[in-house]
């Protein structure tokens, strides 16, 4: 008997350790100051340091909405992230700069981080994801 509910127990319980082995999370992605219906945002989700501005782990394109948006990023293995954004106006799919590299189109960063002397930091953007807390990023352009 005692065979039988070690097996029944083991049998039941696999199923539930690899599910937790594979849990992934979502980020919520609120976009504020949107200051016009024109274009797309594009949305840059980084994991690591050394991606940062390199290699976006996961991208997304929506379509603008003045005021301000959601956008809700799934599937995401816990881990630490940034986030990188900007409103492309023209739909160019750049963002556009001046002379100087200064971007003309609306940015932003998670935690809403900002540069000086040139783009925001790891360390300033950079946020946990867990699936002990919901990810919820405000960022205003």
């Amino acid at each position: 008997m005692k065979t039988i509910s070690i097996t029944v127990i083991f049998t039941l319980l696999l199923p539930i350790a690899i599910f937790a082995q594979n849990t992934t999370n979502s980020i919520e992605i609120n976009i504020t100051n949107v200051k016009s219906d024109n274009g797309t945002i594009m949305i840059g989700l980084y994991k690591g340091e050394d991606n940062f501005y390199r290699k976006t782990y996961k991208s997304v394109t929506v379509k603008a909405k003045k005021g301000s948006l959601t956008v809700t990023l799934d599937d995401i293995p816990n881990g630490m992230y940034a986030i990188s954004l900007y409103h492309d106006e023209n739909d160019n799919k750049k963002l556009d700069t001046n002379f100087f590299k200064i971007p003309k189109e609306p940015y932003g960063t998670s935690n809403n981080a900002k540069g000086s002397f040139g783009p925001p930091k790891w360390i300033d953007a950079k946020f946990s994801v867990s699936e002990e807390e919901a990810v919820i990023q405000t960022i205003k352009l």
